[in-house]
C-alpha cells in the first residue's frame, strides 16, 4: 500500500519524532490553539509564560484579563486574536465539564463539539483529538497535501475532510501510527519537500512522480 510504504520510508529516514510535547492533555490543547500560523518554538515560549504566571489552567485563563493573557501569548504571534480564541476555548472546555466529561464522549461527538468553538478549525480539532484524547483521527495540513500530491497519491485541490477520510480509510486505526505519521510529514515538508523541493535529499524520490 502506497501510504504504508511512504510512512516506512519517512520513519526510516527521520526516526520517531516524539510528538506532541506537553505535560498534560490540557497543555496539548493549549499548544494546538496557539500553534496556528507560527513555529512550535514560539508556542513553547508562550506556554512557558503561562506556566511562570501559574496560569496554565483553564479557569485561570478564562478569568485572566484579555490584555494580560495577550501579553503572555505575545511570543506565539497574532497574540490578541489567540488570546480571544484561547479564552473561547477555555470557556467551552469548562462549560462542557472539562477532561472527564470530554473524554467520555465518542470521537464524532467530541469532534463536533470542538468544531463549534470559535477559532477551532478542522486541523486544530484533529490535533486535539489525536494528541490530547488519543483518538485515531488523521491530522491533515498543507504539508500533507503538498507531499502526497507530488508523489501522485492525492489531488492537492481536495478539501480537508476528503483527504482525512482517505487516510483513515487506507490505514489501520492506529493512534500511535497516526501520531508518528503526521509528525513525519511535518518534518519532511519543512526540511525537504518545501515549496521549492530539495529532491536530491528526498527519501521518497523513487516513489515520486514529480521528482526533479
Amino acid at each position: 500500500m502506497a501510504l504504508t510504504r511512504i510512512y516506512n520510508r519517512l520513519l526510516a529516514e527521520y526516526g520517531p519524532q516524539h510528538w506532541w510535547p506537553g505535560d498534560t492533555p490540557f497543555e496539548v490543547m493549549v499548544g494546538a490553539v496557539l500553534t496556528q500560523n507560527t513555529a512550535w518554538t514560539n508556542v513553547e515560549r508562550a506556554i512557558h509564560n503561562l506556566k511562570q504566571a501559574q496560569h496554565l489552567d483553564a479557569r485561570a485563563i478564562h478569568e485572566a484579563p484579555v490584555d494580560q493573557l495577550a501579553d503572555w501569548l505575545r511570543p506565539s504571534g497574532y497574540f490578541n486574536i489567540k488570546a480571544r480564541r484561547l479564552k473561547n476555548f477555555c470557556a467551552w472546555y469548562l462549560a462542557s465539564g472539562a477532561l472527564p466529561t470530554l473524554t467520555a464522549m465518542d470521537t464524532a461527538t467530541l469532534r463536533g463539539q470542538l468544531l463549534s468553538v470559535n477559532g477551532v478549525g478542522p486541523e486544530t480539532a484533529d490535533d486535539i483529538l489525536l494528541y490530547a484524547f488519543q483518538r485515531p483521527v488523521f491530522v491533515v495540513d498543507a504539508y500533507t497535501k503538498r507531499i502526497f500530491s507530488r508523489v501522485g497519491v492525492l489531488d492537492e485541490a481536495l478539501g480537508y475532510e476528503l483527504v482525512r477520510a482517505y487516510f483513515e480509510a487506507q490505514l489501520a486505526q492506529d493512534v500511535a501510527m497516526f501520531n508518528e505519521y503526521h509528525a513525519l510529514i511535518v518534518r519532511h515538508g519543512k526540511d525537504v519537500c518545501r515549496p521549492k523541493p530539495r529532491c536530491d535529499k528526498c527519501c521518497l524520490r523513487a516513489l515520486c512522480k514529480n521528482a526533479a
